[in-house]
């Protein structure tokens, strides 16, 4: 009995202790704090300004069929301090980028436009001015990104964050490895809740996983490989190839589930050491049985199925066979590990994420330099300019006085 006793205090303790463990290693999958912080952002050089006369200024500009200038632009998404301002603010960038100035607004105003929406709680016009960025100009770097990315994993709004990776996607901005492992870490999170999706949210997040996970040659970067081709071909082979890579960073060559066999029999005959995840695995299998139950000749979204789409779901028993032989060789191969996309995620994120960002901090100090150079160049020119204009109007008032 006092055994029993025992056991049952132990219990909760483990269980305390297990929860204790995964939100020590919840913080270590993020961001460091080196990485999120604002101080080198805030110590750039202020240039304090008033922001209710810097909207009457951009108001009698627009009115006169002027245009406004970036620097004025940039002065009044830097002076934002409340949600209240960074909600008006949204009027004045479409103003400006429906302006004779629309190719000028700054990288350094877009940054500091998304560091204003963090700072001051406003992450839906995060999401907003990303969704419509052709209507304000939002076009992130990659850094602005990685901090987008983490503000919405930290508080698990992991629907947002792939909102974010979406555009990453859309503008291919995948180049940082930092960029990469956050993007996978945000979609296989997503994926873990098993959100029922559309076939548009499938061919995003298709093209999401595939395109984050090229240059991830291990486990992570193959299986998403796998799975990101997979879901983009059954989006090919119930909706056809135009809908696959219409307004998306895709080829409009036939086969994407051809692609997704051809990376595990790239696993099976070049990457011997590398061990796929058997969720994905399950997940391809399950793509392949559900598709083969699709009539032949059902109604593609378009209501039209052009002959590519025909002859490419002819081939999918041909698919299925092969699936089938590449599944058994990874078995025979011990290339296969049991465990989720997520899980795997998750250890590579803990183990590489840290040592990535000693490099993006280093750009990002370069950056924000050469941001600083440029913006004093706009700066002295922006004086030279009023005081060239000044002397012309004393100018005229000279002549005019003397006549």
């Amino acid at each position: 009995m006092a055994a029993s006793i025992l056991q049952r205090c132990q219990f909760p303790l483990q269980t305390f202790s297990k929860c204790v463990n995964y939100r020590l290693i919840a913080r270590r999958r993020l961001l460091s704090a080196a990485y999120t912080d604002t101080a080198l952002w805030e110590q750039r050089q202020k240039d304090p300004q008033d922001l209710g006369q810097l909207a009457s200024l951009m108001d009698r500009t627009y009115e006169r069929k002027f245009p406004v200038s970036s620097l004025v632009i940039g002065r009044f998404i830097d002076t934002l301090s409340s949600r209240e301002e960074v909600d008006k603010a949204e009027y004045y960038l479409y103003k400006f980028r429906h302006s004779p100035n629309c190719w000028y607004l700054r990288d350094w105003s877009v940054h500091s436009w998304f560091r204003q929406c963090l700072k001051h709680g406003a992450r839906d016009k995060v999401l907003y001015t990303l969704k419509n960025k052709v209507q304000f100009g939002m076009f992130p770097d990659d850094f602005t990104f990685n901090l987008l990315i983490d503000s919405f994993i930290k508080d698990a709004d992991f629907k947002g964050a792939c909102a974010v990776v979406e555009e990453v996607m859309l503008q291919e901005s995948f180049q940082r490895s930092s960029t990469q492992i956050l993007s996978l870490y945000a979609l296989s999170k997503y994926l873990a809740t098993k959100p029922e999706l559309s076939w548009q949210e499938e061919r995003i997040m298709g093209a999401s996983l595939m395109l984050a996970g090229l240059k991830q040659e291990n486990s992570v970067g193959f299986s998403a490989q796998i799975l990101g081709f997979a879901l983009i071909g059954k989006v090919e082979l119930s909706a056809g190839i135009h809908a696959v890579f219409h307004q998306m960073p895709l080829i409009w060559t036939s086969g994407y589930l051809a692609r997704a066999l051809a990376v595990i029999s790239s696993v099976c005959c070049h990457f011997t050491h590398v061990q796929l995840s058997e969720e994905v695995l399950e997940s391809v299998e399950k793509i392949l049985q559900d598709l083969s139950v699709i009539p032949d000749g059902q109604i593609s979204a378009n209501d039209t199925e052009e002959e590519e789409d025909t002859l490419e779901r002819l081939k999918l028993p041909e698919y299925m066979q092969r699936f089938k032989e590449l599944k058994d060789r990874l078995l025979a191969q011990n290339q296969t590990v049991p465990r989720s996309l997520d899980s795997l995620v998750s250890d590579l994120t803990r183990e590489t994420l840290a040592g990535c960002e000693e490099s993006d901090l280093a750009q990002y100090r370069q950056t924000v330099r050469d941001w600083e150079a440029e913006r004093h160049q706009l700066i002295q020119r922006e004086r030279e300019t009023k005081e060239r204009n000044q002397e012309e109007r004393l100018s005229k008032q000279r002549l005019g006085a003397a006549h």
